[in-house]
């Protein structure tokens, strides 16, 4: 039998995310968040949802971009340190030794050390409450060759993505492959 537990923000896997984005006056930033997912196949697109009182939340309306790294378990520290801190006070890149590179595509940093990067131009923008959901259509996607499959394809085992669960406030590995989609539910 379930039990009611009320409305809370619990959804199993959160993804545990770095929103790269410039300030008004070009400094990188970059902050953790996990309230982000895909939501559009074409055009394609990425939904992350941040405070209003978020120094990111601002530079996304100034420069109308962002970037979603993906960092891997062994960055867990950096990912933590980065929900931690507010870029309106500290260099971020300076403290956790990680590189932010000027994107080609939009105005934001992503991260060299992170395996996965989303270079994203603002296309929406949605006020939800506590939050302002950011709609940014992935402009291009860039990885480390060494997470590659042999089809030029990222995989999420060779990423290692850090998994957050919001009910605790913890971070977990990826798990293991139970099997293909589109395929094991055949057999139904």
């Amino acid at each position: 039998m379930k039990k009611s537990i009320g409305p809370r923000t619990i959804l199993y896997p959160t993804p545990a995310l770095i929103v790269g984005t410039y300030d008004k006056n070009g400094k990188a930033n970059a902050m953790t968040a996990a309230w982000a997912g895909i939501c559009c196949s074409r055009p394609p697109c990425v939904a992350v949802s941040i405070m209003k009182a978020r120094y990111t939340h601002g530079n996304i309306v100034e420069k109308k971009a962002f970037t979603i790294n993906i960092a891997s378990e062994a960055q867990v520290k950096a990912v933590d340190y980065f929900g931690i801190e507010t870029g309106r006070k500290v260099d971020k890149f300076t403290v956790s030794g990680l590189t932010p590179v000027r994107s080609p595509l939009v105005d934001a940093p992503y991260i060299e050390e992170c395996p996965l990067v989303l270079e994203c131009r603002l296309l929406h923008t949605v006020e939800i409450g506590s939050h302002t959901q950011f709609i940014g259509e992935i402009l291009d996607v860039k990885a480390e060759s060494s997470i590659l499959n042999e089809e030029g394809l990222p995989e999420m085992e060779k990423a290692r993505p850090i998994l957050y669960g919001p009910e605790k406030g913890n971070y977990f590995a990826l798990g293991r492959k139970l099997g293909k989609a589109y395929s094991i539910g055949k057999d139904l």
